[in-house]
């Protein structure tokens, strides 16, 4: 069974998913990092040429790749929940919605070397406004699709990673 870790952007899929893998010895994948590979090309340049349907495919394919392995820990994209075929291949594993507010997303985004090379504006509104709108429309989605949901505005790296380590080894034990 993989473990999907999803959120809006910034909300610590990669740093969580990264140390969940060092607790448990499991591999861990970054989904637009795999994306990427299998594209050849970056997420900006994906969104540039060929638009945001395009890389939504993309998308909905790497997902269906990783399905296909077990025992990954997998960092999803941050809209990989907009598509109903990417919500049903996400009920093959267990899902952790790792969830934080606007304020919180776009204090890191800024401090986010990654943030300009990988993640592409969604709107034309500036990066509050843009977290708070976008959040607010995806967030019932994200809650639907989790079986846990995990607050890193109050939770650190460390705990939230000894938290999904305590769940994985819960739900290996049923």
């Amino acid at each position: 069974m993989n473990l999907y870790l999803i959120g809006y952007r910034c909300t610590g899929k990669t740093t969580v998913g990264s140390l969940v893998a060092e607790k448990t010895g499991r591999e861990f994948i970054d989904a637009d990092e795999f994306l990427q590979e299998q594209a050849g090309r970056s997420i900006q340049e994906i969104f540039e040429t060929d638009g945001q349907d395009a890389f939504r495919d993309l998308e909905s394919d790497c997902l269906k790749k990783l399905a296909d392995k077990d025992s990954l820990i997998v960092g999803t994209g941050g809209g990989v929940i907009l598509r109903e075929e990417n919500r049903e291949i996400l009920k093959s594993g267990l899902v952790v919605l790792l969830n934080a507010d606007a304020e919180t997303i776009c204090q890191r985004m800024l401090t986010d070397d990654a943030t300009e090379g990988q993640r592409p504006g969604l709107t034309e509104k500036g990066p509050y406004d843009e977290i708070a709108e976008v959040l607010q429309e995806r967030q019932p989605l994200y809650e639907a699709a989790a079986d846990v949901v995990l607050d890193t505005d109050t939770m650190g790296p460390e705990e939230s990673a000894e938290k999904i380590d305590e769940l994985l080894r819960k739900t290996e034990l049923e």
